[in-house]
Order: structure tokens, then C-alpha cells, then sequence
């Protein structure tokens, strides 16, 4: 049946010329000839087309279904109907190993690709040519995770919430507009899996999907981008990574890339050539799903324009950002501890885990899982300016850096986090910036209103109207 599925659209369009060479007026054996030709071009043209795509769906399988199950807790059914049953990735075979802690994925059993799961660092694709055991017996000691005791701390640093609203929200106005967005009905499945509204600091209501609560993580997907901005943040302001000075890459020293600067990179303004696309085999899929040093493969691009020139948003870019990063640190497990110390748990971000690749290289472009609670702390930190309870912990004027429009984004694009400064959400207010990622995972910060919305899901994009969701949830809190 796979097969099938794969060679059918060929089939179609070879149609006419098989009702062509079926005329009874020529030879049988001729007939028969000329069909096994057909029939011979059709198999090595569905081979020419699916071959370079299995390893990509298989990675793409395998890689969900360890993370989903062993960062997130979830059962092996709910991620086969709820995170693989779309386009060809509905096609992979996938199996949990539980005493080996590791996942795997293959495509009607060819181009099987492996997973493995290691406390505090999430998963991570086996390269095509590495060991899983060389994975396996990486030595790293997390460091624990703090606060200890949530349960007896109020928000945002425990998980205490208050059972008073501001005065001007109309708790049961608000349900019922979020409670639309959950419901799936006969023309919309808006695939919704939970929203979070913060007003006044104060975390006024959550809603879940079934399967999905607050101690849920989610994969934040390109919303981990702006986990990277916090990171570059916070060591820059330890005295590390410029933004006004070329990228310290040796191979960009002697061509065109000698002059792109971690302004350049952050802002996706880099000039490097790159394809962003998901859905097919493209720079992106590649990079994610075939390599094993997500910085090399990106920082290996050639320059396409010259630098602050043109806007393209860039996976590869953010992962040359992390490499940066990485760069800093004497040793591996310096580098692996500086999220956790530096940021999840100085801002209660308790579940938050950020997988690196397999050279230890973090996927700052999207690997981070996080409950939607701890997404809604990480938007808090930017609308109080980079400021927790008191602590500075992003550089003053850093978010100001961050929400400043990139030249030639039209007001689209900051420092790696979203802007509606353009005007591309109509009836939002411009001021609103955003950390986006893919199938709709979204973190809105509202600074005018001391408001922050999340809204976590699995909408392919175009079908969920973010505009109007923000327009409905806008109209129920002051």
C-alpha cells in the first residue's frame, strides 16, 4: 500500500500513454514490451522521487515519537493520531524501547532512523553513519531543577495561582471565546491543544485538549529561536558574543561571508543562501533530519547577497547562532548547564529541556519542549524587560534590541522573535511581538496591556486564524 501511495500521482499522468500503447492494432509482444518500459520508468521515477525523502519522514518519525514519549510523558497512540498522521509522515512505522530509552522510524521499513532520549538534554537523531551507543553513553549530569518545591510558591515562580481576577475581565466572556477555538467543528478542526492568558502578571485562565495539561510539554518548535535571543542575551551581558563584529567562523574569513555579524544572524539578515521549507527535501529538512552538526551543514552555505540586504528566515541561521555559543564555553558540560543555570531555572521554567543535535550542539532553531505555563514565564521575562521578580537577567535594553525591525523584514521581523509592527495580524495592536513556531505555537506579548497569550496547537499553516483569536480574547480583557 505504501508503495502505491508513493508511485500513484506517476501512474496518473503516465495514464494516457498506457491507453495509447494498449491499441489491439500493435503486435502483443510489442504491447508487452513497450508496458514493462512503462511500467520500468514509473518505479524508477516514484524511486527517484521518494528516496531522498524517506530518511527525512523516518527522522521526522522517529525524532517526535522519542521526544513526545520521553520528554513529554505521552502514550505511543496519542503521538501516532495526534503528531504523525499528516502528509507522507503518516506512511512511517514507529516503536518505543523503553530499557534503552530510544525510538525509531522507517518507512515501509527502509531508511529507519533512530532516536535516543538522555536525561536532561531530550532526544537526539543517531547520524547515518554514528553509533546510537556513542549517544548513549554520553556523561552528563544535569543539574537539578529549581525551584524545588513549585507546589508552595505562588506565580510565576511556583505553581500557586491566585483565585482573584482583575477586576475588568469577564472570566465567563473569556472561556467561552477560547472554548471556540477547541471545538472542532464541521468546516474547522482548529487542532487547539492549550491557551494561557497573563494579565497583570496574573495567569487569569488555562484551557487544555484532551490528553494535554499544565504539566504537559509541548515542542515549541521555531518558538525556541527566541530562547536562543535569551541566550545570546545573557551572554552578552557576561561579556561574551559582540553583536557588532563578524561572526567568529574561520571559513568565512577568505569570501563574502567575512562580514556578517551576530547583528546580521540574529535579525536573519545574513545574506546566506537557504531554503525554508518543511515539506519537502530543502535546506531545512536536510539540516534537521540528515546531519549531525547542524552548525557546520548551515555555516557551510555560500553567501546568496551581501549582508543586511536582504530578509529570509533562516533554521540555519539560528543553529550558526548556537554554534556561536557554544563557542564560548571551555568544555561541553559548561555549554549543556548555561540554559538551565542561566535561565529555566532563574525564572521557574522548571520543564523546560533544549535538545541538541548530535555533535551536543543545542538546536537553538527548535528543538525546545516546554509546558505551556513555562512558555507563558518565558514571555513574561520579555514584556517586564528582561527583568524576574526583581533580578535583571537579559541585558538593559536588550528586548528593546530584540523588537527593533529588521531592515528589510517590513516590520516583520526583530532580534529572532516575531513583530506585528507591519501590520500583518489587522486587528492587533502594532506593538504586539510574538515567538512563533510551526503548526501555530505561538507566545503574543502585549506591552500596552501588560498581557500575555499562549496558544499551543497542530494547525497546518493557514488554517488557524490568529487574528481573529487575538481579536476575540482582546475583547474580554481590559
Amino acid at each position: 500500500m505504501y508503495f502505491w501511495f508513493l508511485i500513484s500521482p506517476l501512474v496518473f499522468q503516465t495514464g494516457y500513454s498506457y491507453v495509447f500503447w494498449s491499441d489491439h492494432n500493435i503486435p502483443t509482444m510489442k504491447r508487452l514490451l513497450i508496458t514493462l518500459a512503462i511500467l520500468v520508468g514509473i518505479i524508477g521515477g516514484a524511486a527517484w522521487y521518494a528516496l531522498p525523502r524517506l530518511p527525512i519522514v523516518s527522522g521526522y518519525a522517529a525524532k517526535m515519537t522519542c521526544s513526545c514519549y520521553f520528554v513529554a510523558g505521552r502514550d505511543l497512540e496519542s503521538i501516532k493520531q495526534k503528531d504523525l498522521n499528516f502528509s507522507l509522515v503518516k506512511l512511517a512505522s514507529v516503536a518505543v524501547y523503553d530499557d534503552g530509552q530510544y525510538a525509531t522510524g522507517a518507512v515501509a521499513g527502509l531508511a529507519k532512523q533512530t532516536a535516543v532520549y538522555r536525561p536532561g538534554l531530550g532526544c537526539t537523531l543517531v547520524p547515518e553513519d554514528g553509533s546510537m551507543a556513542t549517544l548513549q553513553n554520553t556523561t552528563y549530569q544535569p543539574l537539578p531543577i529549581e525551584p524545588a518545591n513549585p507546589d508552595t510558591i505562588a506565580w510565576p515562580m511556583g505553581s500557586q495561582i491566585a483565585d482573584t481576577l482583575p477586576s475588568d475581565i469577564d472570566r465567563a466572556a473569556l472561556d467561552a471565546a477560547i472554548q471556540h477555538y477547541f471545538d472542532q467543528g464541521e468546516e474547522q478542526e482548529y487542532n487547539t491543544r492549550a491557551v494561557l492568558v497573563v494579565q497583570d502578571g496574573q495567569l487569569v485562565t488555562e484551557h487544555y485538549a484532551k490528553g494535554f495539561d499544565a504539566n504537559t510539554p509541548i515542542l515549541g518548535w521555531s518558538m525556541t529561536k527566541s530562547i536562543t535571543n535569551a541566550l545570546v542575551g545573557i551572554r552578552n551581558k557576561q561579556g561574551y558574543l559582540p553583536l557588532d563584529k563578524p561572526a567568529d567562523i574561520a571559513a568565512w574569513t577568505e569570501d563574502d561571508r567575512a562580514r556578517i555579524t551576530l547583528h546580521n544572524l540574529m535579525q536573519m539578515s545574513s545574506g546566506l543562501a537557504w531554503e525554508e521549507v518543511y515539506d519537502d527535501v530543502a535546506d531545512a529538512t536536510k539540516m534537521l533530519y540528515q546531519a549531525d552538526d547542524f552548525f557546520g551543514y548551515a555555516s557551510g552555505r555560500p553567501a546568496a547577497s551581501p549582508p543586511d540586504s536582504v530578509w529570509m528566515y533562516s533554521s540555519g541561521t539560528t543553529n550558526i547562532i548556537s554554534g556561536l555559543l557554544k563557542q564560548t564555553f571551555d568544555d561541553q558540560q559548561a555549554y549543556w548547564d548555561f540554559p538551565r543555570e542561566q535561565l529555566f531555572n532563574r525564572i521557574g521554567m522548571r520543564s523546560a529541556v533544549l535538545e541538541p543535535d548530535a555533535s551536543g550542539t543545542f538546536v537553538g532553531s527548535s528543538y525546545c519542549f516546554a509546558t505551556p505555563r513555562d512558555w507563558a514565564r518565558f514571555g513574561l521575562l520579555y514584556l517586564n524587560d528582561g527583568i524576574w521578580q526583581g533580578e535583571r537577567i537579559l541585558p538593559e535594553g536588550w528586548v528593546d534590541y530584540s523588537i527593533e525591525p529588521a531592515r528589510a523584514s517590513e516590520g516583520q521581523y526583530g532580534a529572532q522573535i516575531w513583530l506585528n509592527a507591519g501590520g500583518t495580524l489587522p486587528d492587533v495592536p502594532r506593538t504586539m511581538y510574538s515567538f512563533n513556531g510551526f503548526h501555530g505555537q505561538r507566545v503574543f506579548i502585549f506591552p500596552g496591556r501588560d498581557l500575555i497569550v499562549v496558544r499551543m496547537g497542530l494547525s497546518a499553516d493557514g488554517t488557524f486564524d490568529f487574528n481573529a483569536f487575538l481579536r476575540d480574547v482582546l475583547a474580554q480583557v481590559g
